[in-house]
């Protein structure tokens, strides 16, 4: 299963490495990654694969979305911006749902979209020195699509400490606020992720499965109603003034007219 963006391995354990691949955009979420995750989810969930670990390489994890997606929402329409939103939702959603236990290799920094990424592992194991932040609302938007993710993750009381403020924080941090489930040195990275990954292969798969459904079951509900509702806010925030002001702002780097 490889792709241009999300390149894949299997070993002989059943154990799935997906890299996100575009090392020199930081693994920024293109429209093409975002369709490439989406359908190596689709592949996985009929696959034999017992583990998944989702890592990426190049010096960050994710840096959040794509310049030139950003850009092209400044200028589309609202249907159109709702169809960029929905694809990253589902996306994060069949990543979710998918019935393998993913683990997260948090190699390097994670920002919006990256902190989603984060936040639908099953285990998501970070480097100390990586940052992480919500960084949304600097640029007049809201992390919407990533939102309910986030928040099952963290809890709401957790979550409204970085959720607004678009404030960087540390892998430290990200663990006290349970994003991240626990934070080593970069050296101890792989030893602990396969530490992760090996009480798994003595599971019975089906069980794993059955048992991380109903996991979701019991917890925050993230339904088609939820997901709607999300894309609807975002695409409110796109409508508003701020959104085109931040964004503008950002690519001019000049502050935005809210900034003092």
């Amino acid at each position: 299963m490889q792709f241009d963006t999300v390149h894949s391995e299997t070993d002989g354990r059943g154990v799935c490495t997906v890299w996100l691949n575009r090392p020199g955009k930081h693994n920024a979420m293109s429209e093409q990654m975002i369709a490439e995750l989406s359908a190596l989810a689709a592949d996985l969930r009929e696959s034999a694969v017992r583990v998944v670990v989702l890592a990426a390489r190049g010096p960050s994890f994710c840096a959040g979305g794509d310049l030139k997606w950003m850009q092209a929402q400044m200028i589309a329409d609202a249907p159109t911006r709702a169809a960029a939103a929905r694809a990253l939702a589902m996306m994060l959603q069949a990543w979710n749902t998918l019935p393998q236990p993913v683990i997260g290799r948090i190699h390097g920094n994670a920002f919006g979209g990256g902190v989603g990424l984060t936040a639908i592992c099953d285990v998501a194991v970070g480097v100390e020195g990586a940052l992480m932040g919500l960084t949304e609302t600097k640029l007049g938007l809201i992390p919407a699509t990533i939102g309910p993710y986030v928040i099952a993750r963290m809890g709401e009381a957790s979550a409204r400490r970085v959720f607004m403020s678009s404030r960087r924080f540390s892998a430290q941090e990200a663990e006290k606020l349970s994003l991240l489930t626990y934070v080593v040195t970069q050296d101890r990275l792989d030893a602990a992720v396969a530490a992760e990954v090996e009480p798994y292969l003595i599971c019975a798969p089906g069980a794993v499965a059955a048992a991380k459904s109903l996991v979701r079951a019991l917890g925050p509900k993230i339904d088609s109603q939820t997901i709607e509702m999300t894309i609807s806010a975002l695409v409110t925030q796109w409508e508003g003034d701020e959104a085109g002001q931040g964004i503008a702002a950002f690519f001019a780097k000049s502050p935005p007219p809210w900034a003092i």
